[in-house]
């Protein structure tokens, strides 16, 4: 793979370094000083060390140091990427790309002078002494990168935590810099500390600095920029639904009540169930969007694989130590999964406006998720029925009516067995119980005779003589062992 990739490499700089040349006076001519640029010419510029190519490119007068690797760098990755053939292929261009450092760069002057570039710090700083222009037959040298132990790590209140190379001659304010300044959302941020490990490993030592210190780093310095994690956070609830000004509302972390946000949200219009309402934890929410749906949230991790490990994962916690039957383990595995999708949605929403209550007093959480639907003017009817789906609902009419409706029973329904299954609750009436009563939003389901083949049958029969053949057995023996009885 390598060989094969260098072999590409090679390739591609030859053609690369013939229309470089032509591509950059060719951009000269439509410029407005294209004849100062062409006066100038064309230098050759060198570049060698741990970089993605290296070789003799054409470059301008005008370039500085970062504006020809940049562009090199960015026409090569470029190029290469649409040439690759394969993932692994396009892993080990990678891998190479993230293996440049930018920093502790030498620039080599045909005249012997010699410069150590710190371009990351130019990029951070806009500092040019780093970044000069460059001269023909210059030599860009770039240092090999081991950020497994030739590094220094600083997180905590900085913009950009990171691991970055280490330069001889670092101090406590480069790496700060490297990190793109403290991080302003923090208050008070006055004071640092840095682990140090020995030479073997075994021991480490604690500095505590202040953040100002012209403190000179060592390989494997892991800083700590010290600071109260800032709870100035943008916690929020979703709101969807029959509320007024559904969307994002914003809370606080741990005290705004389920009262609160549904006065933010402008309260519920005159079409809301409150009935319905469900509150989901917005992990439990994406959960339940991936499983029913297999549909990506945004900014959401998961996927379905991982909900099923998940769900499975519980299952088997749960399973270890039980003692059910097969047949109850399949309405278990039902209700379970139907336990861990909904988890903290039984809040009972009716009460929410009414002091003291439940509902009133509920605390809701960062990315929670509230669905007030629409009340339901329906009935919805499936299962062995001619035309299946919703019914409008009529006061006092009694399930015949809906079934009715639907196109009446199918050829294969069983009439004795049709369900009512509540709305509101998901609970299951039986309709031999003459109290049920109908009320929309209610769900009627006619079950299906199970239709068996003839082999299902003889399978059967085959089990049942093959039982009475043992029993036989058995009887045989016992008499033949005691023939006087």
């Amino acid at each position: 793979m390598k060989s094969f990739l260098h072999f590409k490499k090679v390739v591609f700089i030859f053609f690369f370094s013939l229309s470089s040349v032509f591509a950059q006076f060719s951009s000269q001519s439509s410029n407005s000083n294209s004849d100062q640029l062409y006066t100038a010419g064309a230098i050759s510029v060198t570049i060698g060390g741990n970089f993605i190519v290296t070789g003799s490119f054409p470059a301008l007068v005008t370039d500085r140091v970062d504006q020809f690797v940049t562009r090199l760098y960015n026409q090569i990755q470029s190029k290469l990427y649409s040439e690759t053939i394969g993932l692994l292929e396009k892993k080990e261009l990678e891998k190479e790309l993230e293996g440049i450092s930018f920093r502790n760069v030498t620039l080599k002057r045909k005249s012997g002078e010699e410069f150590k570039l710190d371009l990351l710090k130019f990029r951070r700083t806009g500092d040019f002494s780093q970044n000069p222009y460059l001269k023909n037959d210059d030599v860009i040298i770039f240092a090999p990168t081991d950020l497994k132990r030739n590094f220094f790590d600083i997180d905590g209140a900085v913009n950009n935590p990171g691991k970055f190379s280490f330069v001889d001659g670092d101090k406590l304010l480069d790496a700060i810099t490297l990190a793109n300044g403290l991080n302003k959302a923090y208050e008070n941020v006055d004071s640092v500390e840095i682990n140090r490990l020995s030479y073997n490993g075994e021991d480490m030592q604690t500095i505590k600095l202040s953040v100002n210190s012209d403190f000179k780093l060592q390989r494997g310095d892991r800083i700590t920029v010290v600071a109260d994690e800032t709870q100035r956070k943008d916690f929020k609830v979703t709101v969807f639904g029959e509320v007024n000004f559904p969307g994002n509302i914003p809370i606080t972390k741990n005290s705004t009540t389920l009262t609160e946000v549904i006065k933010k949200a402008g309260g519920i219009t005159g079409n809301a169930s409150l009935q319905r309402a469900k509150l989901f934890t917005g992990n439990n929410f994406n959960l339940l969007v991936k499983k029913l749906y297999n549909v990506d949230l945004k900014d959401t991790p998961l996927d379905t694989a991982m909900v099923d490990r998940f769900l499975k994962l519980d299952e088997l916690m749960m399973n270890r130590m039980d003692g059910l039957t097969r047949e109850e383990k399949e309405y278990f595995s039902v209700d379970n999964e139907v336990r861990i999708l909904t988890d903290g949605t039984s809040v009972n929403f009716i009460d929410y406006d009414k002091p003291g209550s439940e509902a009133s007093q509920f605390y809701v959480h960062n990315n929670d998720i509230i669905i007030i639907p629409a009340k339901s003017k329906t009935i919805q009817v499936f299962g062995q029925v001619t035309n299946p789906g919703r019914i409008n609902y009529v006061e006092g009419k009694d399930i015949n009516y809906y079934i009715d409706k639907a196109g009446g029973l199918g050829q294969y329904a069983i009439d004795d067995e049709i369900t009512l299954i509540k709305g509101e609750s998901r609970r299951w009436v039986s309709i031999e119980d003459e109290s049920y009563k109908i009320e929309p939003g209610d769900y009627i389901w006619v079950p299906r005779e199970i239709i068996r083949g003839f082999n299902y049958y003889l399978q059967q029969v085959a089990t049942y003589l093959g039982i009475v053949a043992s029993a036989a057995t058995v009887v045989l023996l016992l008499l033949k062992l005691n023939p006087n009885n």
